[in-house]
């Protein structure tokens, strides 16, 4: 075996041509089950497309870069589910383009962040960092709270992201603006939005100004989903039985 594998090393056709050999296995096998989308992702209930405001504070979330400190991907270590919450799962990223996992924990983990702090500790947060996290090193955004959400091309957006499948309606997208409006007054009439998104909706002034949405609100309401839509009890409960089931 030793004088096979000698002959292949000192030739460098051979070993060209086993390497291609090797590499295009391996990408077989992580490709090709990638064809076959409902394999590689679980079946996990609530999860639904952002809501125009929500997708807005997704957007200043990517301008401002801030997967550059913070991930949103909990990996399944018992150091990381301890910290911050049940590990992260791919029906979660369904409709993220492009995801944003991260690479860099400067800040902690937001994957799960949603209804972890009230709208007023993220308003505080996001203007003083410090004033709540004395350690903090992150910039003041204090801006946001005086720069009007610009919601001129979210249509266009959400016409964007349906074309990669993500199922936005042509309700949802003709109601856009109005939908942005409603979900970010306290004492608006939700009933549209909840019956295109749901009743799960938050809806209220964000960052306390009642009279004016800013990217404050926009940023705010999105931070308040993360981790929140998908019903991670049912999914533990499928997996449960699954494995019950496969114990037999």
């Amino acid at each position: 075996m030793l004088e096979k594998h000698e002959k292949i090393e000192k030739s460098s056709v051979l070993l060209l041509i086993f390497s291609i050999i090797v590499i295009s296995i391996g990408g077989l096998v992580e490709i090709v089950p990638l064809f076959r989308i409902e394999t590689t992702i679980e079946k996990v209930s609530g999860m639904r497309p952002l809501t125009p405001l929500e997708l807005t504070g997704e957007q200043i979330y990517i301008r401002e870069n801030c997967t550059a400190c913070h991930s949103q991907q909990i990996r399944p270590l018992r150091d990381e589910v301890e910290r911050y919450g049940h590990y992260s799962l791919a029906a979660e990223s369904m409709y993220e383009h492009p995801f944003l996992w991260g690479s860099k924990r400067t800040g902690p983990d937001l994957a799960r962040v949603g209804g972890k702090y009230s709208d007023e500790w993220h308003t505080a947060h996001l203007t003083r960092p410090r004033d709540v996290v004395p350690e903090s090193i992150m910039p003041s955004y204090s801006f946001m709270k005086n720069h009007g959400v610009d919601l001129l091309d979210i249509k266009n957006l959400m016409k964007a992201y349906r074309t990669v499948g993500v199922p936005y309606t042509d309700d949802m997208i003709e109601n856009a603006y109005n939908d942005a409006m409603a979900q970010a007054h306290a004492d608006s009439d939700p009933s549209g939005l909840n019956a295109r998104y749901g009743k799960k909706v938050n809806v209220r002034d964000f960052d306390g100004q009642k009279n004016f949405v800013s990217e404050m609100d926009a940023l705010v309401a999105y931070l308040q989903t993360l981790g929140t839509l998908a019903d991670i009890k049912d999914y533990d409960i499928n997996l449960n039985e699954k494995d019950a089931s496969g114990s037999k």
